[in-house]
């Protein structure tokens, strides 16, 4: 493969000098490669390069020049990376990273959308159905007030309340202690009541001031009544004391001694003697109030002292003072005027004992 010309030649500059060539083509002649006829001098200006190290090649391949090494079998390679090549490697992958935020965004705005239209569901049904229940009430009758015995409420919208207003208690007969031996009442008190008369104890009783006192005096009335006097039960249909508080006695249903069309309201005392308290005249007027209210009482009733109805001196002179003043006071049995429920065919005096 290698041929050298001008063997003969003896310039040390052309003996140091090889033609390297190929295999020359069909269309190559078998002068292609051939000594050039002049070597420039300028190419061994170079003292470390040997003359015979120079090598010329025209037209040539898979030419191989220095060592060579060949390995037969598997080979490992390991490439190691710039960081720099890897930065924009990854840079170049960021819209793929994007992307995967962009859907995982999506995912969360269509769970918040979902649970946004469940929250808004709920509080449409929530209020629909505080509409149905307002329209319910506002539509509905009112119960017609209950009528019945007395006992601890605080409205009068209803036949139970523990005061009458103000502090006013209504403390009923189990509550003071009323004896098991009264007879069953058997005339009942037609309503609305047309008259209330208005009583005090007398015969120099003293007033009392707690509830303590006031139960044993209603008991000591109560005893008085059924053993003494013969009556089925204690007089009046309500007493009042000092301590402010109505005490039960006939209540509202069952007829008192003094007349069968009226509702008997007895101050607990004295009062020729003692002047009853605000207190107590406060909760009278309570006890009216609420017998209005329930249509126990009519409400054209009229307020008579029992003087007017019999001779005696109850309420006594401090009592009878300051209820001839109310609103509702009828002066029948005074001067001229008529007994009092001879309108209604009351016997006079009004001394049921019953």
């Amino acid at each position: 493969m290698y041929e050298q010309r001008n063997s003969s030649d003896q310039n040390p500059a052309n003996n140091a000098l090889w033609n390297l060539t190929g295999r020359p083509g069909s269309h190559q002649s078998s002068n292609a490669a051939s000594l050039p006829t002049s070597i420039p001098q300028s190419i061994f200006t170079n003292p470390s390069v040997q003359p015979s190290s120079v090598v010329n090649l025209s037209n040539s391949s898979d030419v191989v020049i220095g060592p060579m090494t060949q390995y037969q079998g598997p080979v490992t390679i390991y490439q190691y990376m710039d960081a720099t090549v890897e930065a924009r490697s990854m840079q170049a992958n960021g819209g793929g990273i994007n992307q995967t935020r962009n859907t995982s965004s999506t995912s969360v705005s269509q769970k918040i959308t979902t649970t946004s239209k469940l929250l808004v569901a709920l509080i449409s049904l929530v209020l629909i159905v505080a509409a149905i229940i307002i329209y319910v009430e506002l539509t509905r009758k009112p119960p017609e007030p209950l009528r019945g015995p007395i006992f601890f409420s605080n409205n009068y919208e209803h036949d139970t309340f523990p005061n009458l207003g103000n502090g006013h208690i209504v403390v009923d007969r189990l509550q003071w202690g009323a004896s098991e031996l009264a007879n069953k009442l058997k005339v009942p008190l037609p309503h609305p009541i047309p008259y209330v008369v208005i009583t005090h104890i007398g015969v120099q009783s003293t007033s009392c001031y707690t509830i303590y006192k006031c139960s044993i005096k209603m008991r000591t009335i109560q005893d008085s009544a059924i053993a003494e006097k013969g009556l089925p039960d204690i007089q009046s249909n309500f007493y009042v004391g000092s301590d402010g508080y109505v005490y039960v006695g006939r209540g509202w249903n069952w007829a008192n001694t003094y007349a069968n069309s009226s509702l008997a309201i007895t101050f607990m005392g004295d009062y020729g003697r003692y002047e009853p308290n605000e207190k107590q005249v406060e909760a009278t007027q309570y006890l009216l109030a609420y017998g209005l209210t329930n249509k126990f009482i009519d409400l054209n009733y009229k307020l008579v002292a029992q003087n007017q109805t019999k001779q005696t001196k109850s309420p006594g002179a401090n009592v009878y003072r300051i209820i001839k003043n109310w609103p509702h006071f009828y002066p029948c049995g005074l001067n001229d005027n008529p007994p009092c429920g001879s309108e209604l065919g009351l016997p006079y005096p009004w001394d049921a004992k019953m």
